[in-house]
């Protein structure tokens, strides 16, 4: 394999954008980037990220190529485009977007049958982890190609994992968010159950904080979206929890496994979605558990 000279990225959303901007400023390599919206790569500029029209343009220029793209049905899309793109020069794709297992090893083996290698490297945590380059990133993929990945993901994380075989960075990722959903789920019960019983919320939160309940749930959704009842649209939504959360039922259902708390979390999730919080940051489900709070 020949010394890796540029890098390409293909999706600049909420974490895209500021995982680009990491790769580009540590990596010093040539960054070429493209999104569907022009602002991400107009801020990317100063970072010294060249914008392309398109991905196929990104495949002609770049060595390695990362994703981070909605769901599924989109990492097809381009990783087609970037496969049979004219004068390709990407001889590595890694996929940094939440993917449905089967799909990720579908994509893999069409990839390796073009001579493109294929890693899936979904991240966790929080939009801040993405911007100051300290996301939890979990790699499915060959040793070989782990290695030769891992100092770039090096810029965007600071706790990068191997965990096996193409797929087993998603399946990792997606246990991750339901764990995580169920979390929140569970704290939007007790802050309903707190409050209704006579006690302040944050007195409750920092409580629960100092005991065997403490989390990163607790500390990061409980603690700044729940307590203050800030949802934003520019976070991580519900619309987006549901699509994670459906992938983590699917292995479920495929490793026959009864997923009864996951369940209850996608049915509050469900019905924030039905009554227009859908672009809301997911934590908004609160206002399901308890229709009679404040804000």
């Amino acid at each position: 394999m020949s010394a890796i000279e540029t890098l390409g990225f293909i999706g600049l959303g909420v974490m895209g954008e500021p995982m680009c901007a990491n790769l580009a400023r540590k990596s010093r390599l040539p960054v070429y980037a493209t999104d569907l919206h022009r602002l991400p790569l107009q801020r990317l500029a100063a970072a010294g990220v060249t914008a392309c029209g398109s991905a196929a343009e990104v495949a002609q220029q770049a060595d390695v190529i990362f994703l981070s793209l909605p769901s599924g049905r989109e990492v097809q899309e381009i990783t087609d485009a970037v496969r049979t793109a004219p004068k390709r020069r990407a001889k590595t794709l890694v996929d940094c977007s939440t993917s449905p297992v089967a799909l990720t090893r579908e994509i893999a083996a069409r990839c390796a049958a073009d001579g493109l290698d294929y890693a899936d490297a979904p991240v966790a945590r929080t939009r801040e982890a993405a911007r100051s380059g300290t996301l939890s990133i979990m790699v499915g993929g060959t040793p070989e190609v782990f290695a030769r990945i891992r100092p770039f993901l090096d810029g965007m994380g600071n706790e990068i994992t191997h965990c096996g075989s193409v797929g087993c960075g998603q399946v990792v990722k997606i246990l991750n968010n339901m764990v995580l959903f169920e979390i929140g789920s569970a704290l939007a019960e007790a802050l309903a159950i707190g409050r209704r019983s006579g006690v302040a919320e944050a007195l409750l939160f920092d409580t629960l904080a100092k005991g065997s309940s403490d989390s990163f749930a607790l500390r990061n959704h409980g603690m700044k979206a729940m307590l203050p009842r800030r949802f934003p649209e520019d976070a991580f939504g519900t619309d987006y929890a549901l699509k994670d959360l459906s992938y983590a039922l699917s292995l479920a259902r495929e490793a026959g496994v009864d997923p009864a708390g996951a369940e209850v979390a996608g049915r509050r999730l469900e019905a924030a979605s039905g009554r227009g919080y859908g672009r809301n940051y997911w934590p908004v489900l609160l206002k399901v558990v308890d229709p009679d709070e404040k804000g």
